[in-house]
Order: structure tokens, then sequence, then C-alpha cells
């Protein structure tokens, strides 16, 4: 479940009591929403994260070696992970573009030094598992995927992620997978982040998106809430607020998800 309600407020301030190693990062288009369409809530319940290539941007969401055109990609705050940790998560891969035109989404385990490891692909076709991805670079050994069988739910998916897109079809191919659980051990300890793309295909048009929720290592968030400040803090804060008030009538808040 992801919480939508952490306001960047006092930028000096709040950055010192909630800071970590490496926050989360997007390039493009992502959000949260909650049962939206035929994207319903992940079994993990409330709000779950998405990318999408509606609004995407050219080269971002494609795999190195693969292309693409537009997309997005997500990438979770750094998170350690000891040799046999469990890595848990779900999604959900949605395309209104079919036939030729095989837009594809992807999930990868990145290390702090290291190629990334692939945990799932998944990819527009007419027939057969989306996942893995046709063309695209095999799952790492001992992922698995529950349901272990990926074909596409047919039909022209309505889920406001995909823009305009959202309710229309382009050929055979369109669809949706349903949510689906991966499953991973952690090989070698160390720090990581989980990584989310999604991209077009040979064109930007007809849009795709991926869902995902419930990253856990160990039944453990990997994107927890930010724990609320001490006392102390507090009054740190209002300083800061002061400090803002002197220089700025009237600021805009600012949501972020992380």
């Amino acid at each position: 479940m992801w919480d939508s309600k952490i306001l960047f407020i006092a930028p000096v301030a709040l950055a010192a009591a909630l800071a970590t190693p490496a926050s989360a990062s997007s390039m493009g288009n992502w959000g949260t929403l909650g049962a939206n369409g035929v994207v319903t809530a992940s079994p993990d319940g409330g709000t779950y994260g998405y990318v999408s290539t509606d609004g995407g941007v050219e080269g971002a969401g494609s795999l190195p070696g693969v292309g693409g055109t537009t997309g997005s990609v997500y990438e979770s705050s750094s998170f350690f992970a000891n040799a046999g940790s469990m890595l848990q998560y779900y999604f959900n891969y949605v395309t209104s573009d079919g036939a030729g035109y095989a837009d594809y989404a992807w999930a990868a385990l990145r290390p702090e030094t290291g190629d990334d490891i692939i945990l799932f692909t998944a990819r527009t076709t007419t027939s057969g598992d989306t996942v893995p991805g046709f063309d695209l670079p095999g799952l790492a050994p001992g992922v698995v995927l529950d349901p272990g069988s990926t074909p596409i739910i047919g039909g022209a998916p309505t889920w406001s992620a995909l823009g305009g897109s959202s309710g229309t079809c382009w050929s055979a191919g369109c669809g949706y997978t349903g949510w689906i659980q991966a499953n991973y051990s952690i090989v070698d300890e160390g720090n990581y982040t989980l990584v989310f793309g999604v991209t077009n295909w040979s064109d930007s048009g007809y849009q795709s998106g991926l869902a995902f929720d419930g990253l856990t290592i160990d039944d453990e968030p990997i994107d927890p809430t930010p724990p609320v400040p001490e006392p102390a803090t507090w009054a740190m804060m209002i300083g800061g607020f002061a400090l803002v008030g002197s220089t700025m009538r009237r600021r805009k808040l600012r949501v972020a998800f992380a």
C-alpha cells in the first residue's frame, strides 16, 4: 500500500528529519491510484504505484540493448537485504497497443555494483504468455511467478493511467494480465533498489502501463512511511517554517509519494 500524505514543507528542516540513504526517484509519468477500471486494488489492499507511457519521456523505461520510444521508470529507495532474504511484490501489465506494436514493461533488482537482475518482463503479444516478454532478457534464475501462466485478458482496457488511450485498443493483444505476484530469494547480501519501467515500441501511440504494489523484503515494506518526527525535530521544523515565511508569503505545497 502506498502512502500519499507526505508533504514537503520547510525543506531544510524536514529533509534533516526524514533523510534516507537514497530516496525513490522517477522519470516520466508515475503516480499512485486505487481501484480504477480494469485494475482492481492489489491483493495488498489500498493504493498502488504505477508507471505509464502516457506522458512518458523519450528513452525512459526501456531496457539496455532492447530499445523503445517514450516511456517511464520508477526506482525505489535503497534497502539492505541479506543473502536468502525473500523479495516479494505484485504487478499488473496493462496495454492498449497490439499487433506489431509490442510495448513492454519490466522490473529489475539493482545492486550498488554490478548488473541489474531481471525479475520479470511483460510484453504485448497476440497469443501465449505475456511474461516473460518475447525477445527480451530472460528472468533471473529463482524467480517464481504466481500464477505461473500469464496470458493477456483481452479487450480494450479502461484505466486512467493510460490517458486518452483508456478504453481503446489497437488490434489483437490489448488487455491486462491481472495481478501477478513475483518472488525472488536474494543471492548476495548488499544494498539494492527495485526498478520498474514501461515503454512504447516502434511508435508513441496507444499507451501501456504497469501497476505495482506490496514491495517487501522478508515481509518488511521497502518504501515504508517515514517515521513521525520527535519533539526536538518538530522544534527545528517550526524554525524552518518561520524562515520560509520571512522570505515567501505563500508557498504551494508539493505532495511526494515515496
